[in-house]
């Protein structure tokens, strides 16, 4: 009985090893919708969302140099457990290859925008480890850049029932850029997605 178990196991994992796995081809992803967001969704509204940014010229100094940008808290307010960095990384990357802005990594909203390295060295230069180092490469006082504007947004979700037999589901990314210094806002932006589909289907 226990040799029967022990083949019908390995029978189950060669099987399962046998199933068929297609590679998606984000860059011509013909795969059916679904009703929940998916990264075609994510690189939509992130696309729109940078267009209009750096349309805006909402970004462009007078005397050519660059802002500061940190991202803050990017609140999730949909039905699923999303990520929000899935949406704010293309985001500070399209910014960051536009050569208008640079992003702190010494402050932000979220334990993935920041780098709790920039803080750990300067724990190392004022305790007695720091004398191990050459004084010259450690980070000195009143050298962290502070940022000028923050990033900052919600995805929230609505559901209504369209007919009978299906359902509508609004996506709405919402962004906006801030001035920390005056706490006026620079810009902002909505993006919608929306799906149809069945009352079978689950968005979340």
């Amino acid at each position: 009985m226990k040799k029967m178990a022990i083949l019908s196991f390995a029978t189950l994992i060669f099987l399962t090893g046998c199933e068929t796995v297609q590679k998606i081809d984000t860059t011509n992803d013909t795969g059916k919708q679904v009703m929940a967001l998916d990264y075609r969704d994510f690189d939509q509204a992130a696309g729109q969302m940078i267009q209009s940014l750096l349309k805006s010229g909402s970004l462009a100094k007078n005397d050519g140099s660059r802002y500061v940008v940190s991202t803050g808290r990017i609140s999730n307010d949909t039905m699923q457990r999303i990520d929000t960095d899935l949406l704010t990384a293309k985001i500070e990357q399209d910014l960051m290859n536009s050569g208008q802005v640079v992003m702190t990594s010494a402050v932000g909203g979220k334990e993935s925008n920041r780098d709790e390295t920039i803080y750990e060295m300067r724990d190392v230069r004022d305790s007695s480890t720091g004398e191990e180092f050459n004084q010259k490469t450690l980070p000195q006082k009143g050298q962290i850049i502070s940022p000028e504007l923050s990033m900052s947004g919600k995805i929230y979700q609505r559901n209504l029932r369209y007919d009978k037999n299906n359902q509508q589901v609004e996506y709405y990314f919402q962004l906006k850029m801030t001035d920390l210094k005056t706490g006026l806002r620079f810009w902002q932006e909505e993006v919608l997605i929306g799906k149809r589909g069945s009352n079978k289907s689950v968005a979340w």
